[in-house]
């Protein structure tokens, strides 16, 4: 048994989902959440709880969610045992891949740039005030938190990665009241044809799926109908039609599988059934916005591209390239 009270953790949203007439989800997601943490535990799962637990009690809590970095604030000084403390608990959940955050002046510069993500995408996205968002794929949540940011008035994210669960429980922690949950779950253990919310986002989730057409299906079954999907993933050059499919790994990846053109995945988004599918940035990913770090000291992009061509990966690909495209279900 683990000693991770997910009761607790996921009590307040369960509760919520049996309030609001989507009972059948919740009693998903405990069978889900019992599995994960009763049954099968993750071996880690007790050096992360630990971890949590050595994050201080610290009054005057204050956020600023619309800066580069998710920040936390006090009106309080920590003492030095404070500082200590915090810096030892977030050290403890290492590696932090996706951010940057801000805990009351400890800064932990993530291995991705995740707010240049954002500020690609954000100026095409429909007003979030008040709207119900699912992110799809979400890491530790570090866009969960922009979109709060920009007034989203219910956020939920899914991703099976403990170690990201553990890194948000982190921010909510000292934001225990914000309507933002984590989920650690896949899409696929989603309720088929839930229709729940406003906006869908999928970034860089699609080319790690063997059948993108049905990721693409499983994102509209989400969304109410004239909900926005937002989906940012990987995309080479080609015509209509053309897809990459690496022989084995790709950027030492092993689980990417295609990798389509803009022209076939606007294709691919009709053919799902969404209408105004529309490309609204085309970004080459750089060495600079994907590193490693004091807080992620693995091997990052760098090492992951070709040494006399960096513009192709180390097994002679093309180099990595992103596309976010928006597109509406009818």
């Amino acid at each position: 048994m683990s000693n991770f009270d997910w009761k607790t953790c996921f009590g307040q949203l369960l509760a919520e989902l049996d309030d609001t007439g989507q009972a059948s989800w919740a009693e998903i997601i405990r069978t889900q959440l019992t599995r994960r943490f009763d049954e099968n535990p993750h071996g880690d799962l007790g050096r992360w709880q630990s971890a949590l637990n050595d994050l201080p009690n610290i009054s005057g809590i204050a956020s600023e969610l619309n800066t580069s970095a998710i920040t936390l604030g006090s009106t309080a000084t920590l003492s030095l045992s404070q500082q200590q403390a915090l810096e030892r608990g977030l050290r403890g959940l290492m590696p932090w891949r996706k951010g940057p955050f801000d805990f009351f002046g400890t800064r932990i510069d993530t291995e991705w740039r995740s707010d240049w993500k954002w500020d690609r995408v954000s100026p095409y996205l429909s007003d979030l005030t008040g709207r119900r968002i699912l992110d799809v794929g979400c890491g530790s949540g570090y866009h969960c938190w922009r979109m709060l940011g920009e007034g989203a008035g219910r956020v939920i994210g899914i991703d099976p990665g403990s170690l990201f669960l553990f890194q948000f429980l982190s921010v909510k922690r000292y934001l225990p009241e914000t309507p933002v949950d984590l989920l650690p779950i896949r899409v696929e253990d989603l309720p088929e044809g839930l229709e729940a919310f406003d906006t869908t986002f999928s970034m860089g989730v699609l080319y790690h799926r063997r059948s993108p057409l049905d990721h693409l299906l499983e994102l509209k079954g989400t969304l109410r109908r004239g909900g926005e999907l937002v989906l940012e993933t990987l995309v080479v050059d080609g015509p209509e039609g053309y897809s990459l499919m690496p022989e084995d790994r790709y950027g030492q990846m092993r689980n990417v599988w295609f990798l389509p053109s803009c022209d076939t995945l606007l294709r691919w988004l009709n053919r799902t059934g969404f209408r105004n599918a529309r490309v609204v940035d085309v970004s080459e990913t750089s060495i600079e916005e994907q590193r490693s770090t004091d807080w992620m000291r693995f091997n990052s992009l760098q090492d992951f591209l070709n040494p006399d061509d960096p513009g192709k990966t180390v097994e002679g690909y093309p180099g990595p390239k992103r596309a976010t495209i928006i597109a509406e279900k009818p």
